[in-house]
C-alpha cells in the first residue's frame, strides 16, 4: 500500500494547480517543495525588476471564472511581488497548503516495478511512495553556475540574479558589476541603473528587446473580464498560447512600405507578438534579417552613442531564435553617465580578484558584483534528481534517467519517457513549454495528466509507459519541426548552449500550442495511443 496516490514536485503554478485538480478528485496527493512558499519561479527570483513577459491578464490561472473576476492586477506586465501575491492568494483560496510539505528537497525517485510504486527520498532523509509521481519542476528552475576564476577572492558583496536575497540589497551609491544580459540581466540593468553609483555591464551575446510599454491595465482588465472565456479560447489554440494576431502574409513577398507599416505597429503596442508579424520570419534567413535590422534601427534610435549602439545590435544569431527580451527602458539606461558596457569579446573575463574582475588585461573595481548567467533549462531540475528505474531490462539497460538523456531528452509528448513508469512531467521538454505562454501549457498538462490518471482508476489500471516506439517518433517529429525553423542556429539554452558540456538539442516542440493541444487530445481520445497502459 503506498503513502499516497500521488506525490507533486513543486509548488509553483504547475504544482498547485496539479495538487488542486486531483485533490477535488479524491486522489490523495501530496506536494513536497524546496521553498518554505509556494509560487516557484516566483518564489526565487526576486532579483530588481523582475517581472513577467507574458501580460498579466494571460499570466493567470483559466480554470476557476470566479478567480479570473475576484483578482485585480494592476500592471500590464506583473512585477514579481505581484505573482507571488497571485500565487499566496491561490494557495489560500483553495486550501492548498496544508497538502504541501515545505522546505524539503526531493533526492531520489527509485521505481518497484512489482510494487507498481515511486519511492520518493528527500533531503531530510525521509521516504515517502507513491502510485505516480508528477514533476511539476518548471523549466527554469535550476541556476546555471559557470566558474569564475578568484570568484571566492573578491573582497565586496556577490549575488546571484537566480536567488537573490529575500530581504533585499542596498545598492545606492555602490559601484557593480553585472554579467549577463538574458532577460534577468536586463531587468536587473534597467531597474538599478537609477540608484547605484556606478553600473558597468559585461556583455558576451547581446540580447533583442522589444519594449514593453508597461502601465496601469484598470479599463483593459475590465474589458477582459467580460469576455475571459473567448480569450482563453483562443489563446488554447494559438501558436504560442496567448492573445496574438499572427501575421498571414509572407514578409519577402510583401512591399517594403507595408513591412516597415506593420513592424511599426507591432513596435508601438509591444510585447512578444513583434515577431509574429509575418509568416516566415522564423521560416527564412531573408525575413529574418530584415525584422532583426528593424529592431537594431530601434536600439540605434535609443543609444546616442553609435558605437555602443553598435556593441548592444545582435548580429550572431537570427532574431526570436532565442526568447525575445520585453524591455521597459533598457536601452536607454546607456545614456546615463554612470554606465558603460564591457564587451567580454573584445575584453574576456579572466579572473576575479580582491577589488574586481580583469577583463582584458584591465582591472575593473567594484563594491558589488552580480551574476545574471541564468539556467540550466528543461532538463535541468529533472537532472538534479536521481531518477532510477528498476534494473534497466526495459529501457536499454539503463537504469537513471541521466543515463537516457545524457544525449539529449527523449519523450513522448513531453509528458513521459519511456522505461520510467507513472512519472509525468509538467512542460517537459519537447512540449511547447518555454515557447509558450506557460500558464497555458501548464493548465492544458495538468488537464490532460489529471484525466489520464482518472482513466487509469476507472479501468482499474495502474501503471502508464511512454512506448519506445512511440517515443522514438515523437523525438524524431520534435527535431524535425525544430529543423524547419531558424531557431537551432542559435547558441541558446533552448539548444542547452549555456551549459558546458551539455549536449546541444532543441529542447522544446516548437510546431505551436494549437497544434499540440489537437495531437495531445488525439492521443488521450484514442485511448492514450502511444502509452503502455497495465
Amino acid at each position: 500500500m503506498s503513502d499516497h496516490d500521488v506525490i507533486i514536485i513543486g509548488a509553483g503554478f504547475a504544482g498547485m494547480y496539479q495538487l488542486h485538480r486531483l485533490r477535488r478528485l479524491g486522489f490523495d496527493a501530496r506536494v513536497i517543495e524546496a521553498a518554505d512558499d509556494v509560487g516557484g519561479t516566483w518564489y526565487w527570483n526576486r532579483y530588481p525588476g523582475a517581472r513577467c513577459d507574458i501580460e498579466s491578464i494571460e499570466y493567470s490561472y483559466s480554470f476557476d471564472p470566479e478567480l479570473e473576476q475576484e483578482w485585480n492586477w494592476s500592471e500590464r506586465y506583473a512585477a514579481q511581488p505581484e505573482l507571488l501575491s497571485y500565487a499566496q492568494h491561490v494557495a489560500h483560496r483553495y486550501g492548498l497548503r496544508e497538502h504541501i510539505t515545505f522546505r524539503t528537497r526531493v533526492e531520489t525517485l527509485d521505481w518497484d516495478d512489482h510494487a507498481r510504486q515511486w519511492t520518493v527520498t528527500t533531503d531530510d532523509g525521509t521516504s515517502r511512495t507513491a502510485r505516480y509521481v508528477i514533476a511539476a519542476t518548471g523549466c527554469l528552475s535550476v541556476p546555471s553556475r559557470p566558474r569564475f576564476e578568484g570568484l571566492a577572492d573578491f573582497a565586496g558583496e556577490v549575488y546571484w540574479t537566480s536567488r537573490w536575497p529575500h530581504e533585499g540589497v542596498d545598492l545606492a551609491g555602490k559601484r557593480v558589476a553585472v554579467i549577463g544580459t538574458g532577460s534577468s540581466g536586463l531587468q536587473t540593468i534597467t531597474a538599478i541603473a537609477p540608484v547605484v553609483g556606478e553600473l558597468t555591464v559585461f556583455q558576451r551575446t547581446p540580447s533583442f528587446a522589444v519594449p514593453a510599454h508597461n502601465g496601469p491595465i484598470a479599463e483593459r482588465l475590465a474589458d477582459a473580464k467580460t469576455r475571459y472565456r473567448e480569450i482563453r479560447e483562443y489563446s488554447r489554440m494559438a501558436r504560442a498560447g496567448f492573445q496574438c494576431h499572427a501575421g498571414t502574409r509572407s514578409l519577402v513577398e510583401t512591399e517594403a512600405e507595408d513591412v516597415q507599416r506593420e513592424f511599426d505597429a507591432r513596435w508601438a503596442d509591444g510585447g512578444l507578438c513583434f515577431s509574429s508579424a509575418f509568416t516566415d520570419i522564423l521560416r527564412d534567413m531573408k525575413a529574418n534579417e530584415v525584422a532583426a535590422e528593424y529592431v537594431r534601427g530601434r536600439i540605434r534610435e535609443k543609444v546616442k552613442d553609435p558605437r555602443l549602439a553598435e556593441k548592444l545590435s545582435p548580429r550572431t544569431y537570427p532574431i526570436a531564435s532565442k526568447r525575445m527580451c520585453v524591455d521597459t527602458g533598457y536601452f536607454e539606461v546607456y545614456n546615463q553617465d554612470n554606465v558603460s558596457l564591457v564587451d567580454i569579446n573584445e575584453h574576456p573575463i579572466q579572473r576575479l580578484t580582491e577589488r574586481g574582475i580583469i577583463a582584458g588585461g584591465t582591472e575593473h573595481e567594484f563594491d558589488v558584483i552580480i551574476l545574471a548567467t541564468g539556467f540550466d533549462a528543461m532538463t535541468g531540475a529533472l537532472n538534479a534528481m536521481d531518477i532510477r528505474s528498476g534494473d534497466g531490462v526495459h529501457n536499454g539497460g539503463v537504469r537513471t534517467l541521466r543515463e537516457k538523456w545524457a544525449h539529449g531528452p527523449r519523450t513522448y509528448l513531453g509528458l513521459m519517457s519511456a522505461g520510467f513508469p507513472n512519472l509525468f512531467m509538467i512542460t517537459g521538454p519537447q512540449s511547447p513549454s518555454v515557447l509558450s505562454n506557460m500558464m497555458t501549457s501548464i493548465e492544458y498538462h495538468v488537464d490532460w495528466v489529471t484525466r489520464a490518471l482518472e482513466y487509469l482508476r476507472e479501468h482499474g489500471l495502474n501503471r502508464m509507459e511512454a512506448a519506445p516506439d512511440a517515443e522514438d517518433n515523437w523525438v524524431n517529429t520534435t527535431n524535425d519541426v525544430a529543423a524547419l525553423t531558424v531557431m537551432p542556429q542559435a547558441a541558446s539554452w533552448y539548444m542547452g548552449a549555456n551549459i558546458p558540456g551539455k549536449q546541444r538539442v532543441f529542447m522544446p516542440f516548437a510546431g505551436g500550442v494549437g497544434t499540440y493541444k489537437q495531437i495531445g487530445d488525439g492521443v488521450a481520445v484514442a485511448h492514450y495511443h502511444g502509452f503502455e497502459l497495465t
